[in-house]
């Protein structure tokens, strides 16, 4: 039993507008699903993806009016996102410039040609280099950015804890990942672990990767607007996600129980560094509740919620 990669991270934004703006008008990535935190219906839940909504493409914005998240470890410190080369990095270079971004100079991060950056509410991205196979990545006919320079996706997430023991021993013996190899983030900088989500025959590509930095000097982070929630993996079908509800009722860690998000079903568990993981479905997929053609362009609600349409609309600002 083996998580097929990254699915979605899901990370804060105080403005929500702002926000679309950025990913959909700067990035190029298309808002695949505006519904609500079924948690918090006041609150926006805005998925943005590649043209068809591919599992492991999609980040996704909880609409929080909180502060500037306080940096520092036991977190998801940064999230990076998979283009097809370094022709495409140096025009996002330029683009970025353009619209005002001050990226930082190319690095070569675990061997792949790296750009760091922050949208505007200082959440912390990454455009990495990585032409090895992923999820089959659909451009999006309506971005403004050119088909061969998209984003294809998510990876490789970067974690920041204290000390390696505690998480390593979740990702290794519960979710079944693989430390394959280390690195330094620059000259001095924490050393870095690379676990493999997918089995030893599979490609290493970064869609399937989460890297944790160990910076035990750092405080403890704060969440708030820039700051990432949590991270979900992949799994494909219903039979695989109730034998990974058994194996994680059975770990001691806390842990959510089976919950059904309609568009995928999901679990969640927190480990011992206090970094909350999700185990996604696949399916059944955005394209459940309305076409294919015209995601995001309404606001979508689970059934359950639908009889509150007319008062969850009106708690809801206009994107």
């Amino acid at each position: 039993m083996h998580l097929l990669g990254l699915h979605h991270l899901t990370a804060i934004t105080a403005d929500a507008s702002g926000n679309h703006r950025f990913y959909t008008r700067t990035l190029g990535l298309r808002l695949v699903k505006k519904t609500v935190n079924q948690d918090d219906v006041s609150a926006y839940h805005l998925f943005y993806a590649d043209g068809a909504a591919t599992p492991g493409t999609d980040i996704t914005f909880f609409d929080w009016p909180l502060p500037a998240e306080q940096r520092g470890t036991r977190s998801i410190a940064r999230t990076g996102l998979r283009v097809g080369s370094a022709q495409s990095l140096a025009w996002w270079q330029q683009r970025l410039a353009d619209a005002g971004i001050d990226a930082e100079p190319v690095t070569d991060d675990d061997a792949r040609p790296t750009l760091h950056f922050e949208d505007p509410e200082g959440q912390r991205l990454a455009l990495v280099v990585d032409d090895t196979p992923g999820p089959e990545h659909q451009p999006w006919s309506g971005s403004p950015v050119p088909a061969e320079h998209q984003v294809r996706g998510l990876g490789p997430v970067t974690l920041s804890v204290p000390e390696l023991g505690p998480t390593e021993t979740v990702l290794t013996d519960l979710l079944a990942m693989r430390r394959v190899r280390e690195y330094q983030a620059g000259a001095g900088g924490a050393s870095v672990y690379v676990y493999q989500m997918t089995p030893a025959s599979s490609p290493e590509s970064a869609a399937g990767e989460l890297h944790v930095a160990v910076e035990p000097g750092l405080p403890a982070a704060r969440q708030g607007a820039g700051a990432v929630h949590h991270v979900a993996f992949r799994t494909p079908d219903i039979e695989q996600y109730q034998a990974w509800s058994r194996r994680l009722a059975s770990s001691r860690l806390p842990f959510s129980g089976e919950v059904d998000r309609y568009y995928f079903r999901s679990l969640y568990v927190r480990e011992p560094n206090g970094i909350l993981f999700e185990i996604a479905t696949d399916g059944p997929g955005f394209g459940v509740d309305e076409p294919m053609a015209q995601l995001g362009e309404r606001l979508s609600l689970p059934p359950f919620l639908e009889p509150r349409r007319g008062q969850i609309e009106a708690g809801l600002k206009p994107l």
